[in-house]
């Protein structure tokens, strides 16, 4: 894998198709039931927040932030974020999630949160959400929703119902 060229790149419109392809291969049919999807019917991800990577024109993996609130404080929802099979443990889904996180924090975002395994998302400074403070429409490991305070102390205070941002309702 060390001598193909990985490009990360902003997600476009055209991109559409072949990531919902890549999402039918890696999650199944039964991505449609998880509290996330809930979240996505409502409103779209951010293009200028969602990446692609690449080998040449091949892509080989995806991740999308949506805008959300929790409770009445403005955040992102990280997801999914999926590579390929056979191009997995070479750093790909990190290079998307490093990339997602710092262009958040420079777009001025304060929060993200995301339902996924702490040990993996850990790495780029997520942690789980204290019992209680953000719920999820419709069930959910809790064990497994964690946030990134994109700026320190950016959760302190912050509870409630996690909703679409009807901001960018569709």
């Amino acid at each position: 894998m060390s001598d193909l060229s990985i490009t990360i790149s902003a997600e476009k419109p055209g991109d559409a198709q072949a990531i919902e392809r890549l999402h039918e291969r890696t999650f199944g049919p039964g991505r449609f039931v998880l509290s996330a999807y809930r979240l996505r019917e409502h409103v779209d991800h951010l293009l200028e927040l969602s990446f692609t990577a690449h080998i040449g024109t091949l892509l080989v993996g995806s991740v999308r932030q949506l805008p959300i609130c929790v409770g009445d404080t403005k955040a992102l929802m990280l997801g999914p974020l999926t590579v390929e099979p056979p191009f997995r443990k070479h750093g790909i889904g990190r290079m998307l999630m490093e990339r997602s996180v710092v262009d958040a924090r420079a777009q001025g975002h304060r929060l993200i949160l995301l339902v996924g395994d702490v040990a993996y998302y850990a790495r780029v400074g997520f942690k789980p959400v204290p019992k209680g403070r953000a719920i999820m429409p419709g069930p959910v490991d809790y064990n497994r929703l964690l946030v990134n305070e994109l700026i320190e102390g950016a959760f302190e205070g912050v509870e409630g119902a996690i909703r679409p941002d009807w901001d960018y309702a569709k």
